[in-house]
Protein backbone atom coordinates (compact mmCIF):
# COMPACT_ATOMS: atom_id res chain seq x y z
CA UNK A 1 0.00 0.00 0.00
CA UNK A 2 1.36 3.43 -0.95
CA UNK A 3 0.46 5.41 2.16
CA UNK A 4 1.72 8.73 0.85
CA UNK A 5 -0.43 8.72 -2.29
CA UNK A 6 -3.58 7.57 -0.51
CA UNK A 7 -6.59 9.86 -1.09
CA UNK A 8 -7.13 9.74 2.67
CA UNK A 9 -3.55 10.21 3.96
CA UNK A 10 -2.60 9.06 7.40
CA UNK A 11 -1.52 11.48 10.08
CA UNK A 12 2.08 12.73 10.35
CA UNK A 13 3.02 10.52 13.30
CA UNK A 14 1.82 7.39 11.51
CA UNK A 15 3.52 8.24 8.23
CA UNK A 16 6.82 8.85 10.04
CA UNK A 17 6.73 5.22 11.18
CA UNK A 18 5.30 3.51 8.10
CA UNK A 19 5.88 5.35 4.80
CA UNK A 20 8.62 3.64 2.79
CA UNK A 21 9.12 1.16 5.62
CA UNK A 22 6.93 -1.84 4.85
CA UNK A 23 8.18 -5.18 6.24
CA UNK A 24 11.04 -6.56 4.16
CA UNK A 25 9.65 -8.70 1.31
CA UNK A 26 12.51 -11.22 1.49
CA UNK A 27 12.52 -11.91 5.24
CA UNK A 28 9.52 -10.20 6.82
CA UNK A 29 11.81 -7.97 8.90
CA UNK A 30 9.67 -5.23 10.44
CA UNK A 31 12.49 -2.67 10.42
CA UNK A 32 13.96 -1.58 7.08
CA UNK A 33 17.24 -3.48 6.54
CA UNK A 34 20.59 -1.79 6.12
CA UNK A 35 21.49 -2.71 2.55
CA UNK A 36 25.23 -2.45 3.08
CA UNK A 37 26.22 -3.15 -0.51
CA UNK A 38 27.94 -1.12 -3.19
CA UNK A 39 26.74 -3.06 -6.23
CA UNK A 40 23.91 -5.37 -7.34
CA UNK A 41 23.73 -8.49 -9.53
CA UNK A 42 22.19 -8.00 -12.96
CA UNK A 43 20.11 -10.69 -14.72
CA UNK A 44 21.62 -9.69 -18.05
CA UNK A 45 23.75 -6.85 -19.35
CA UNK A 46 21.90 -3.65 -18.45
CA UNK A 47 19.00 -5.57 -16.90
CA UNK A 48 18.83 -5.10 -13.14
CA UNK A 49 16.21 -5.38 -10.40
CA UNK A 50 15.89 -1.63 -9.84
CA UNK A 51 19.35 -1.03 -8.40
CA UNK A 52 22.77 -1.23 -10.01
CA UNK A 53 25.20 0.86 -7.91
CA UNK A 54 24.65 2.40 -4.48
CA UNK A 55 25.88 5.87 -5.35
CA UNK A 56 22.95 6.01 -7.76
CA UNK A 57 20.37 4.33 -5.53
CA UNK A 58 20.22 2.11 -2.46
CA UNK A 59 17.09 0.50 -0.93
CA UNK A 60 17.72 1.92 2.55
CA UNK A 61 18.20 5.38 1.07
CA UNK A 62 15.09 4.97 -1.04
CA UNK A 63 13.05 4.22 2.09
CA UNK A 64 14.37 7.35 3.78
CA UNK A 65 13.76 9.52 0.75
CA UNK A 66 10.17 8.32 0.40
CA UNK A 67 9.46 8.97 4.07
CA UNK A 68 11.02 12.44 4.02
CA UNK A 69 8.99 13.40 0.95
CA UNK A 70 5.79 12.31 2.67
CA UNK A 71 6.53 14.21 5.87
CA UNK A 72 7.23 17.44 3.93
CA UNK A 73 4.13 17.03 1.75
CA UNK A 74 6.39 16.62 -1.27
CA UNK A 75 6.57 14.11 -4.12
CA UNK A 76 10.32 13.53 -4.20
CA UNK A 77 13.03 13.22 -1.58
CA UNK A 78 16.80 13.17 -2.05
CA UNK A 79 19.24 12.28 0.73
CA UNK A 80 22.80 13.56 0.99
CA UNK A 81 25.92 13.04 3.08
CA UNK A 82 25.33 16.29 5.04
CA UNK A 83 23.22 19.42 5.01
CA UNK A 84 26.07 21.25 3.29
CA UNK A 85 26.29 18.49 0.68
CA UNK A 86 22.59 19.03 -0.03
CA UNK A 87 23.07 22.79 -0.48
CA UNK A 88 26.20 22.26 -2.58
CA UNK A 89 24.33 19.91 -4.91
CA UNK A 90 21.49 22.42 -5.18
CA UNK A 91 23.90 25.21 -6.15
CA UNK A 92 25.27 23.00 -8.94
CA UNK A 93 21.82 23.44 -10.50
CA UNK A 94 22.73 27.06 -11.30
CA UNK A 95 25.27 28.56 -13.68
CA UNK A 96 27.83 31.36 -13.79
CA UNK A 97 26.16 34.77 -13.59
CA UNK A 98 23.07 33.57 -11.71
CA UNK A 99 22.06 35.58 -8.67
CA UNK A 100 20.69 34.27 -5.38
CA UNK A 101 18.94 36.32 -2.69
CA UNK A 102 19.71 34.99 0.79
CA UNK A 103 18.26 35.71 4.22
CA UNK A 104 20.67 37.93 6.14
CA UNK A 105 20.82 35.64 9.18
CA UNK A 106 21.87 32.17 8.08
CA UNK A 107 24.02 29.37 9.41
CA UNK A 108 27.70 30.32 9.26
CA UNK A 109 28.55 27.30 7.13
CA UNK A 110 25.95 28.32 4.55
CA UNK A 111 27.41 31.83 4.37
CA UNK A 112 30.94 30.40 4.02
CA UNK A 113 29.85 28.07 1.20
CA UNK A 114 28.12 30.87 -0.68
CA UNK A 115 30.73 33.59 -0.24
CA UNK A 116 34.01 31.68 -0.12
CA UNK A 117 33.30 28.80 -2.49
CA UNK A 118 30.59 29.49 -5.04
CA UNK A 119 31.40 33.13 -5.77
CA UNK A 120 34.63 31.75 -7.28
CA UNK A 121 32.45 29.87 -9.79
CA UNK A 122 30.54 32.98 -10.81
CA UNK A 123 27.41 32.79 -8.67
CA UNK A 124 26.29 36.08 -7.10
CA UNK A 125 24.69 36.48 -3.67
CA UNK A 126 22.81 39.28 -1.93
CA UNK A 127 21.94 39.08 1.78
CA UNK A 128 18.75 40.80 2.86
CA UNK A 129 16.40 40.99 5.84
CA UNK A 130 13.57 38.83 4.56
CA UNK A 131 11.27 39.82 7.40
CA UNK A 132 10.94 42.95 5.24
CA UNK A 133 9.16 42.02 2.00
CA UNK A 134 9.98 45.32 0.29
CA UNK A 135 13.70 44.93 1.08
CA UNK A 136 13.51 41.48 -0.48
CA UNK A 137 11.76 42.89 -3.54
CA UNK A 138 14.48 45.52 -3.92
CA UNK A 139 17.19 42.84 -3.86
CA UNK A 140 15.75 40.97 -6.85
CA UNK A 141 17.66 41.40 -10.12
CA UNK A 142 16.93 40.27 -13.69
CA UNK A 143 19.40 37.40 -13.17
CA UNK A 144 17.98 36.26 -9.81
CA UNK A 145 17.26 32.54 -9.95
CA UNK A 146 16.77 31.52 -6.30
CA UNK A 147 15.54 33.00 -3.03
CA UNK A 148 17.09 31.13 -0.09
CA UNK A 149 15.20 31.26 3.21
CA UNK A 150 15.97 30.03 6.70
CA UNK A 151 13.08 30.17 9.13
CA UNK A 152 13.55 30.22 12.05
CA UNK A 153 16.94 31.69 11.19
CA UNK A 154 20.21 30.60 12.74
CA UNK A 155 21.09 32.00 15.25
CA UNK A 156 18.75 35.00 15.72
CA UNK A 157 15.52 33.02 15.26
CA UNK A 158 13.89 35.49 12.90
CA UNK A 159 10.68 34.19 11.36
CA UNK A 160 10.27 34.72 7.63
CA UNK A 161 6.79 34.62 6.10
CA UNK A 162 7.28 31.81 3.59
CA UNK A 163 3.98 32.38 1.76
CA UNK A 164 4.66 36.11 1.37
CA UNK A 165 8.24 35.75 0.11
CA UNK A 166 7.31 32.85 -2.14
CA UNK A 167 4.51 34.83 -3.76
CA UNK A 168 6.93 37.68 -4.38
CA UNK A 169 9.58 35.40 -5.89
CA UNK A 170 7.09 33.59 -8.11
CA UNK A 171 5.97 36.93 -9.58
CA UNK A 172 9.45 36.96 -11.14
CA UNK A 173 9.59 33.21 -11.92
CA UNK A 174 12.24 32.68 -9.24
CA UNK A 175 12.66 29.43 -7.31
CA UNK A 176 12.29 29.46 -3.52
CA UNK A 177 14.23 27.14 -1.25
CA UNK A 178 13.71 26.88 2.50
CA UNK A 179 16.11 25.50 5.08
CA UNK A 180 13.60 23.88 7.43
CA UNK A 181 16.17 22.36 9.80
CA UNK A 182 15.16 24.29 12.94
CA UNK A 183 11.42 23.75 12.57
CA UNK A 184 11.28 20.27 10.99
CA UNK A 185 8.25 19.16 8.96
CA UNK A 186 6.41 18.47 12.19
CA UNK A 187 6.25 22.19 13.01
CA UNK A 188 6.04 23.68 9.50
CA UNK A 189 5.91 22.50 5.89
CA UNK A 190 7.14 25.21 3.49
CA UNK A 191 6.01 23.35 0.36
CA UNK A 192 2.44 23.82 1.56
CA UNK A 193 3.12 27.58 1.59
CA UNK A 194 4.31 27.52 -2.01
CA UNK A 195 8.07 26.97 -1.70
CA UNK A 196 9.69 24.96 -4.49
CA UNK A 197 12.05 22.93 -2.35
CA UNK A 198 12.90 22.26 1.28
CA UNK A 199 16.35 21.43 2.66
CA UNK A 200 17.30 19.75 5.93
CA UNK A 201 20.39 18.97 7.85
CA UNK A 202 19.11 15.56 8.92
CA UNK A 203 21.99 15.58 11.40
CA UNK A 204 19.79 17.68 13.64
CA UNK A 205 16.19 17.01 14.71
CA UNK A 206 15.34 14.44 12.04
CA UNK A 207 18.12 12.12 13.22
CA UNK A 208 17.63 13.47 16.72
CA UNK A 209 20.36 11.62 18.62
CA UNK A 210 23.65 13.36 17.68
CA UNK A 211 24.95 10.16 16.08
CA UNK A 212 24.67 10.78 12.33
CA UNK A 213 25.57 13.38 9.67
CA UNK A 214 23.16 13.82 6.79
CA UNK A 215 21.15 16.15 4.60
CA UNK A 216 18.07 16.12 2.41
CA UNK A 217 16.12 18.01 -0.24
CA UNK A 218 12.38 17.55 -0.86
CA UNK A 219 10.45 18.95 -3.81
CA UNK A 220 7.33 18.34 -5.89
CA UNK A 221 8.76 19.96 -9.03
CA UNK A 222 9.36 17.28 -11.72
CA UNK A 223 12.02 19.23 -13.62
CA UNK A 224 13.88 20.31 -10.49
CA UNK A 225 13.82 16.78 -9.11
CA UNK A 226 15.14 15.17 -12.30
CA UNK A 227 18.07 17.58 -12.46
CA UNK A 228 18.86 17.27 -8.73
CA UNK A 229 18.60 13.49 -8.97
CA UNK A 230 21.15 13.58 -11.80
CA UNK A 231 23.42 15.86 -9.75
CA UNK A 232 23.03 13.66 -6.66
CA UNK A 233 24.42 10.75 -8.67
CA UNK A 234 26.96 12.73 -10.70
CA UNK A 235 28.48 14.65 -7.77
CA UNK A 236 28.09 11.66 -5.45
CA UNK A 237 27.65 13.37 -2.06
CA UNK A 238 25.36 10.58 -0.84
CA UNK A 239 24.90 9.13 2.65
CA UNK A 240 25.84 5.59 3.63
CA UNK A 241 23.08 3.00 4.08
CA UNK A 242 23.74 2.95 7.82
CA UNK A 243 23.41 6.73 8.05
CA UNK A 244 20.09 6.52 6.17
CA UNK A 245 18.92 3.84 8.60
CA UNK A 246 19.83 6.01 11.59
CA UNK A 247 17.79 8.94 10.23
CA UNK A 248 14.86 6.62 9.50
CA UNK A 249 15.02 5.41 13.10
CA UNK A 250 15.02 9.02 14.32
CA UNK A 251 12.01 9.98 12.20
CA UNK A 252 9.84 7.46 14.05
CA UNK A 253 9.95 9.58 17.22
CA UNK A 254 10.20 13.03 15.59
CA UNK A 255 6.68 14.13 16.54
CA UNK A 256 7.10 13.06 20.16
CA UNK A 257 10.48 14.74 20.47
CA UNK A 258 9.44 18.01 18.84
CA UNK A 259 6.51 18.32 21.25
CA UNK A 260 8.86 17.96 24.22
CA UNK A 261 11.60 20.17 22.72
CA UNK A 262 9.04 22.92 22.14
CA UNK A 263 7.41 22.56 25.55
CA UNK A 264 10.76 22.74 27.35
CA UNK A 265 12.04 25.63 25.23
CA UNK A 266 8.95 27.77 25.81
CA UNK A 267 9.20 27.23 29.56
CA UNK A 268 12.89 28.18 29.57
CA UNK A 269 12.38 31.17 27.28
CA UNK A 270 9.71 32.60 29.58
CA UNK A 271 12.01 32.11 32.55
CA UNK A 272 15.03 33.64 30.79
CA UNK A 273 12.99 36.68 29.76
CA UNK A 274 12.60 37.54 33.46
CA UNK A 275 16.24 36.94 34.36
CA UNK A 276 18.27 39.95 35.52
CA UNK A 277 21.40 38.82 33.62
CA UNK A 278 19.61 38.47 30.27
CA UNK A 279 19.30 41.48 28.00
CA UNK A 280 17.09 39.93 25.33
CA UNK A 281 15.52 36.54 24.57
CA UNK A 282 14.80 35.36 21.03
CA UNK A 283 12.13 32.64 20.82
CA UNK A 284 9.25 32.62 18.29
CA UNK A 285 6.51 31.65 20.77
CA UNK A 286 7.18 34.64 23.06
CA UNK A 287 4.77 37.56 22.47
CA UNK A 288 7.84 39.84 22.57
CA UNK A 289 9.25 38.23 19.41
CA UNK A 290 8.96 40.69 16.46
CA UNK A 291 7.48 38.04 14.16
CA UNK A 292 5.40 36.26 16.80
CA UNK A 293 2.21 36.57 14.74
CA UNK A 294 3.89 35.08 11.65
CA UNK A 295 5.28 32.23 13.74
CA UNK A 296 1.83 31.46 15.15
CA UNK A 297 0.40 31.41 11.64
CA UNK A 298 2.94 29.13 9.94
CA UNK A 299 4.29 26.97 12.77
CA UNK A 300 2.68 24.39 15.05
CA UNK A 301 4.94 25.32 18.03
CA UNK A 302 8.05 27.36 18.72
CA UNK A 303 10.65 24.61 18.39
CA UNK A 304 13.59 23.70 20.57
CA UNK A 305 16.02 26.57 19.85
CA UNK A 306 16.47 29.65 22.05
CA UNK A 307 18.96 32.48 21.68
CA UNK A 308 19.60 35.17 24.27
CA UNK A 309 22.01 38.03 24.77
CA UNK A 310 23.80 38.04 28.10
CA UNK A 311 23.81 41.41 29.88
CA UNK A 312 27.55 41.20 30.43
CA UNK A 313 28.40 40.72 26.77
CA UNK A 314 31.11 38.38 25.48
CA UNK A 315 32.72 37.64 28.84
CA UNK A 316 29.42 36.79 30.49
CA UNK A 317 28.25 34.64 27.56
CA UNK A 318 31.44 32.59 27.61
CA UNK A 319 31.34 32.13 31.39
CA UNK A 320 27.72 30.95 31.30
CA UNK A 321 28.40 28.53 28.46
CA UNK A 322 31.40 27.06 30.25
CA UNK A 323 29.65 26.68 33.61
CA UNK A 324 26.67 24.49 32.69
CA UNK A 325 26.60 20.87 33.83
CA UNK A 326 23.65 19.39 31.94
CA UNK A 327 23.81 21.66 28.90
CA UNK A 328 26.84 20.39 26.97
CA UNK A 329 29.14 23.05 25.51
CA UNK A 330 29.16 21.93 21.89
CA UNK A 331 28.25 22.88 18.34
CA UNK A 332 25.28 21.39 16.47
CA UNK A 333 21.72 21.04 17.74
CA UNK A 334 18.58 18.96 17.65
CA UNK A 335 19.61 15.98 19.76
CA UNK A 336 17.74 14.67 22.77
CA UNK A 337 20.43 16.19 25.00
CA UNK A 338 20.63 19.94 25.64
CA UNK A 339 23.53 21.90 24.12
CA UNK A 340 24.84 25.41 24.68
CA UNK A 341 27.17 27.49 22.53
CA UNK A 342 28.39 31.02 21.82
CA UNK A 343 27.81 31.44 18.05
CA UNK A 344 30.29 34.30 17.51
CA UNK A 345 33.13 32.06 18.73
CA UNK A 346 31.79 28.74 17.44
CA UNK A 347 29.22 28.01 14.70
CA UNK A 348 29.26 31.51 13.21
CA UNK A 349 32.97 32.37 13.22
CA UNK A 350 32.83 32.40 9.41
CA UNK A 351 30.59 35.51 9.46
CA UNK A 352 32.98 37.51 11.66
CA UNK A 353 33.78 40.92 10.15
CA UNK A 354 30.90 40.57 7.71
CA UNK A 355 27.46 42.24 7.62
CA UNK A 356 26.12 39.00 9.15
CA UNK A 357 28.36 39.21 12.21
CA UNK A 358 26.55 38.20 15.41
CA UNK A 359 26.68 39.78 18.86
CA UNK A 360 29.59 38.39 20.89
CA UNK A 361 27.24 38.17 23.88
CA UNK A 362 24.77 35.90 22.09
CA UNK A 363 24.19 32.46 23.61
CA UNK A 364 22.35 29.74 21.66
CA UNK A 365 20.56 26.88 23.39
CA UNK A 366 19.45 23.64 21.80
CA UNK A 367 16.92 22.57 24.40
CA UNK A 368 16.71 18.81 24.81
CA UNK A 369 14.05 16.53 26.21
CA UNK A 370 15.33 16.30 29.79
CA UNK A 371 13.19 17.45 32.71
CA UNK A 372 12.78 21.18 32.22
CA UNK A 373 13.29 21.98 35.91
CA UNK A 374 16.67 20.26 35.87
CA UNK A 375 17.61 22.37 32.86
CA UNK A 376 16.43 25.54 34.56
CA UNK A 377 18.42 24.70 37.69
CA UNK A 378 21.51 24.09 35.55
CA UNK A 379 21.22 27.46 33.80
CA UNK A 380 20.55 29.18 37.12
CA UNK A 381 23.78 27.89 38.65
CA UNK A 382 25.67 28.78 35.44
CA UNK A 383 24.49 32.40 35.71
CA UNK A 384 26.08 32.48 39.16
CA UNK A 385 29.49 32.24 37.45
CA UNK A 386 29.06 35.72 35.96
Amino acid sequence: MNLHSSPDPLHFETRAIHVGQEPDSATGAVITPIYQTSTYAQRAVGEHLGYDYSRTDNPTRSALQECLASLESGRYGLAFASGMAAITTLLLYFKKGDHIVVADDVYGGTYRLFQRVFTAFGLEFSFVDMTNCEATRAAIRPNTRLVWIETPTNPLLKIIDVAEITALAHEHDILVGVDNTFATPYLQRPLESGADLVMHSTTKYLGGHSDVIGGAIVTSDDVLYERLKFLQNAAGAVPSPFDCWLVLRGLKTLALRMERHSENALHLAQWLEQHALVKRVMYPWLPSHPQHAVARRQMRAGGGMISFIASGGKAAAEKIAAATRLFVLAESLGGVESLIEVPAAMTHMSVANSPLQVDAGLVRLSVGVENVYDLMTDLDQAFESV
